[in-house]
């Protein structure tokens, strides 16, 4: 891959990293890799957005077929169907539905990411099915990070490092940030649960009781699943490319 930048939160995302590129997004803990597993399991379509009551209202006018899905402090929203453990997305909760989706994180940092050239969703499960469409592209690739409310998340910058290791590595394209990304990758890579269950956002996780999401989330390149996103009506929406 000739050119990659990482941008480690989206308040640092300038247009320079939009236009003209193909901008993936990261929010490894847990929204992007939540994304990937409802696509695997059949989901038409993910709505993404930046609230809770706005992901709420837009569903409100939408036909039977939908799941409203979110989170507050790690947990289930109330009154919504799905909260954002990406094991509870099974193909008998979610095939065929339409997802309403807002979380803390990932789905602000995917609106930020709307006016890039073309905008995919990653995580460590869906890393090397990424790649290979990134590659295909032949677009320079910026890599967000959603971060964890306005602060560096290192389990995005180990996602971030993970595909950049599936696009071939260190190169002479690659960015300060994104060689920072590789380097926390393959210091984590070979521990990854216990290092993810030692973030910050883990421990938040693992004080919610939702500790088996870890275990998830490092099954790294388990799904064989691009997801795509397109910027309509103010949501970006998520829809499965292939395999």
């Amino acid at each position: 891959m000739d050119e990659i930048r990482t941008v480690f939160l989206p308040l640092l995302l300038t247009p320079e990293y939009l236009h003209g590129r193909a901008v993936v997004v990261f929010d490894v803990l847990r929204a992007t890799t939540t994304m990937a597993a409802a696509l695997q399991s059949g989901a038409a379509e993910i709505r993404t957005y930046a609230t809770l009551e706005e992901a709420s209202l837009c569903a409100s006018t939408f036909g039977d077929d939908r799941l409203l899905v979110g989170e507050r402090a790690c947990l289930p929203a109330g009154g919504f169907d799905l909260g954002n453990s990406p094991g509870d997305f099974t193909p008998d909760r979610c095939f065929g539905s339409t997802l309403f989706m807002a979380t803390t994180n990932g789905t602000r940092a995917l609106l930020a990411a709307r006016k890039a050239g073309l905008i995919y969703i990653c995580s460590l499960v869906n890393a090397a099915a990424t790649a290979r469409e990134l590659v295909s592209t032949g677009m320079p690739v910026t890599l967000l990070c959603a971060g964890t409310q306005g602060n560096f998340a290192l389990e995005d910058a180990i996602g971030a490092g993970c595909l950049i290791e599936r696009l071939g590595g260190i190169s002479p394209g690659l960015d300060d940030a994104s060689k920072l990304a590789h380097f926390a990758w393959t210091q984590a890579k070979n521990d990854l649960p216990n290092v993810l269950a030692a973030t910050h956002g883990g421990q938040n996780i693992v004080r919610a009781g939702l500790g088996k999401d870890i275990g998830f989330v490092a099954q790294v390149d388990s799904i064989d699943i691009v997801g795509m996103g397109s910027d309509i009506d103010g949501a970006v929406v998520i829809t499965a490319v292939g395999p």
